[in-house]
């Protein structure tokens, strides 16, 4: 479609001389069909609606509910970039430190600040030089029975993400489980257990993706088999 309309710029044009030009080329919206779905068309009067207006509606309800979900997928694209970022910080972390005392002091600190973690907690399975019982790390035998409710877990060694059950919370958060609300479990068969727990109850939930959990679990595993 040209700028002009005979002689005049098409910014000087009025509405009549619009829609006289309209008239004239009736196929204008077929070369030009995303026109329709912004145009306001007037529905008729009455009950009832024309087909086309009805058509036109559903057009774009359709089109707001893509761009809604456009805007969406984008967003988690936002997120999972941020967490391969951080995942990946933490990886050259671990691999940085000397001994293994130094890499469970990275992972439990990247845990809290790197990924936000109201209580972070590690189970390790055998004592490491230069590291006791404390706030945020047990050391407890692989046979105790204290961990006979995580045996599944740490069978399968796949994350588990919602609301633990109490004597799961027990084990981890001691006198702070009634603080934790939901939690993501890390597995890590033959090494120990890792705990990140949150006060949000809607922080883990079942069925959200658990890749980059997977990931951090495996990069301690093998920076902690260094130190075997």
């Amino acid at each position: 479609m040209s700028d002009r309309f005979g002689d005049k710029p098409a910014d000087q044009l009025g509405a009549h001389e619009i829609a006289n030009w309209l008239r004239r080329h009736p196929r204008f919206l077929q070369q030009f069909p995303d026109l329709s779905l912004s145009l306001v068309v007037p529905r008729e009067e009455g009950s009832a609606a024309s087909l086309a207006s009805y058509q036109l509606e559903v057009l774009r309800d359709k089109n707001r509910e893509l761009s809604r979900r456009l805007h969406e997928l984008f967003g988690n694209a936002q997120d999972n970039e941020r967490l391969a970022v951080r995942t990946h910080q933490l990886t050259l972390a671990l691999m940085r430190q000397d001994n293994a005392a130094d890499t469970l002091r990275a992972m439990a600190a990247s845990l809290a600040e790197d990924f936000n973690g109201d209580l972070v907690r590690l189970i390790v399975f055998k004592p490491y030089d230069g590291l006791s019982d404390n706030e945020w790390l047990q050391i407890i035998d692989e046979s105790d029975p204290r961990l006979q409710p995580f045996r599944d877990a740490l069978s399968d060694g796949e994350p588990l993400c919602g609301r633990l059950q109490p004597e799961k919370h027990a084990v981890l958060y001691g006198e702070r489980a009634a603080d934790v609300q939901s939690t993501a479990l890390l597995p890590l068969p033959g090494s120990g257990l890792i705990a990140v727990g949150s006060r949000d109850p809607n922080r883990f939930f079942p069925g959200m993706g658990t890749l980059f959990l997977r990931m951090m679990g495996e990069s301690l595993a093998v920076a902690l088999r260094r130190y075997d």
